[in-house]
C-alpha cells in the first residue's frame, strides 16, 4: 500500500505524490517562545516526526522544516513582566523545547528556521503583495486584503461571519474591511522593531510562516501541518498571502492537521490554564511513556490526556521491554532491524498510529512464544523494528526499568523481597507470586543463595 494521507483541505484520503520525489518538502508551524510548551504542543511534533521518518524510509531526500516565532506579543509581554530582555525569553524558551522535544524522542527537523532571521524576506513578501493590490499600507500598517483573494476561506469552510468571529478581529478605522489582517505593524521604542518602507515595526504572525516556508522549501511545498487549531486563522491567511505573493502558484499541496489534547472534557489550552506543561511532566514521568501517550490515539482525533493514560502507558512499556529482557541473549539492535510490513502498512493508512501500537503488541506476544534461536531472534529484530518506526524501544531494559532508581526505591524493593520471604514462611503462597510478578515487571531479578534471596535489576 502506498501513502495516503487525510488532506484537510479536500476533506479526503488521498495518495501521497511528491511534487519531486527526489526532495520531499514538508513544513510544521513550531512554538512561541515565550513559556514552557505544554502537552499539547509537543503533539504535532511527535505525531509529525514520524511521518517524516517514515517519508525518508520512502524517499531518501527530505527538508522537513519546523519553525521558531521569536518575535511575538506575548514574548514581549513576558519579558516586560520578567523584567529581561526580549532575547533572553526567546532564547531560554526555545533551548527548553529543543531540549523537551529531544527527550521525547523527536529529531531535530532538517530546518528550525527563526523568524528574526527572516525579517528581510518578509518584507519583501509584503511589498509584492501591495505591488500586485492585495495589500495596502495604512498608518504605520501593512494590511493582506481579503477581498482580493476569493479563494479565502476553502480551507476552513467556513462563511464570513464565522471567520470574522474565529479569528477576534479588531476592528480599526485603517482597515478598508474588517477581515483584512496584519502583515506588518508599527513598534514603539521599547519593543522589538526593523526598517522598512512603512516605518520601523515587526511583522505580523501569519506573514512569518509564508517567509520561512518559501526561504527554505520553496514557493510550492508538498506538506503543510499543524494543530487544528491553527487552521483558521493562521493557515488560512498563509494560503492566501502566499499564493497571491507568488502569481497563483498552490501555497501547500497536502494539510495535515491534529486533533486537541482534552481534560476532563475541555480543550488543553494556556488561556483555560488546565495544560500540563512538558517539563512538568518529564518530572513525573518517563519521556517515553508520555510519547507512547501522544501516540496512542489517532493525530486527527482528539487525545483524553489523564495520568491514567500514562500509567497505562508506562504499564504497557514494561511489558515491552520485558519482553525484549527475555531476549538479552539475542544479539539484535535496533538500528539494524528492518520495519516490518505490517508496521509500515498501518503508517502507511494516514499515520494510524494506534494501528501500529497494535502491532507492536502482537509482536511482542509472537516474541514470548517463540522457540528456537533463529525464531527468537527474528521476533526480537521485528519487535525492535518496529519500536523504530514508532520512537520506541530504542533504550536497553535495564535503563527502562532502572529509571529514577535511587536509595529510596532500593529500600522499597527490599522491603518486598522480605515481605515476599515471610509470605512463603507462612505458606502464603499467593501472595508471595504476587510480588515475585510485581518486582519482575519492574525488571527486578531474584536469586536464591545460601545467605537468603538477593535481588538486582536486570
Amino acid at each position: 500500500m502506498s501513502l495516503h494521507l487525510h488532506n484537510s483541505l479536500s476533506r479526503r484520503l488521498e495518495a501521497f505524490t511528491p511534487l519531486d520525489p527526489s526532495r520531499v518538502t514538508m513544513y510544521l508551524c513550531g512554538p512561541t517562545v515565550y513559556n514552557f510548551v505544554h502537552i499539547g504542543n509537543a503533539r504535532p511534533a511527535v505525531v509529525f516526526g514520524v511521518l517524516a521518518e517514515l517519508l525518508r524510509r520512502r524517499y531518501g531526500q527530505v527538508v522537513y522544516a519546523r519553525n521558531i516565532t521569536d518575535v511575538d506579543d506575548k514574548i514581549n509581554a513576558a519579558a516586560r513582566e520578567a523584567g529581561v530582555p526580549i532575547g533572553d525569553i526567546a532564547s531560554r524558551f526555545t533551548e527548553a523545547y529543543r531540549e523537551h522535544m529531544g527527550m521525547l524522542g523527536v529529531a531535530a527537523p532538517d530546518v528550525e528556521p527563526h523568524a528574526t532571521a527572516h525579517i528581510a524576506q518578509m518584507i519583501a513578501m509584503i511589498q509584492r503583495l501591495i505591488d500586485s493590490g492585495h495589500a495596502y499600507a495604512a498608518e504605520g500598517h501593512v494590511l493582506f486584503s481579503v477581498a482580493s483573494f476569493p479563494a479565502y476561506g476553502a480551507l476552513s469552510r467556513r462563511d464570513r461571519d464565522e471567520m470574522l468571529a474565529g479569528a477576534r478581529i479588531e476592528v480599526a478605522p485603517y482597515k478598508r474591511d474588517a477581515g483584512d489582517f496584519v502583515l506588518w505593524k508599527p513598534s514603539s521604542d521599547d519593543l522589538p522593531g526593523w526598517e522598512s518602507p512603512w516605518g520601523r515595526g515587526r511583522p505580523g504572525w501569519h506573514i512569518e510562516c509564508s517567509a520561512m516556508s518559501a526561504a527554505h522549501l520553496g514557493e510550492t511545498i508538498d506538506i503543510h501541518a499543524g494543530g487544528i487549531d491553527l487552521q483558521f486563522p493562521h493557515h488560512e491567511n498563509e494560503i492566501a498571502q502566499s499564493t497571491c505573493a507568488h502569481g497563483g502558484k498552490v501555497f501547500a499541496r497536502y494539510w495535515l492537521h491534529n486533533g486537541m489534547l482534552m481534560f476532563d472534557g475541555a480543550k488543553m489550552s494556556k488561556s483555560v490554564g488546565n495544560v500540563s506543561r512538558v517539563n512538568d511532566l518529564l518530572e513525573r514521568h518517563p519521556a517515553e511513556a508520555l510519547r507512547y501517550a501522544l501516540l496512542s490515539a489517532h493525530y486527527r482525533q482528539p487525545l483524553d490526556w489523564s495520568d491514567a493514560l500514562i500509567e497505562q502507558s508506562v504499564r504497557t512499556l514494561d511489558r515491552l521491554y520485558g519482553t525484549l529482557r527475555d531476549l538479552h541473549d539475542i544479539e539484535a539492535s535496533a538500528g539494524d532491524a528492518d520495519i516490518p510490513a505490517a508496521i509500515e502498512a498501518a503508517l502507511d493508512d494516514d499515520i494510524n498510529t494506534p494501528a501500529a501500537l497494535a502491532e507492536l503488541a502482537s509482536l511482542a506476544s509472537a516474541a514470548r512464544k517463540a522457540e528456537g534461536r533463529e525464531a527468537r531472534a527474528a521476533a526480537k529484530r521485528a519487535l525492535l523494528g518496529a519500536g523504530r518506526a514508532l520512537g520506541l524501544l530504542q533504550q536497553s531494559p535495564a535503563a527502562w526499568f532502572a529509571r529514577g532508581a535511587d536509595d529510596a526505591d532500593d529500600a522499597r524493593i527490599q522491603a518486598l523481597v522480605d515481605e515476599r520471604s515471610a509470605a512463603k514462611k507462612a505458606r502464603d503462597f499467593a501472595r508471595a507470586d504476587a510480588i515475585r510478578d510485581q518486582l519482575a515487571g519492574e525488571g527486578i531479578i531474584l536469586e536464591d543463595t545460601p545467605q537468603g534471596v538477593r535481588w538486582k535489576r536486570a
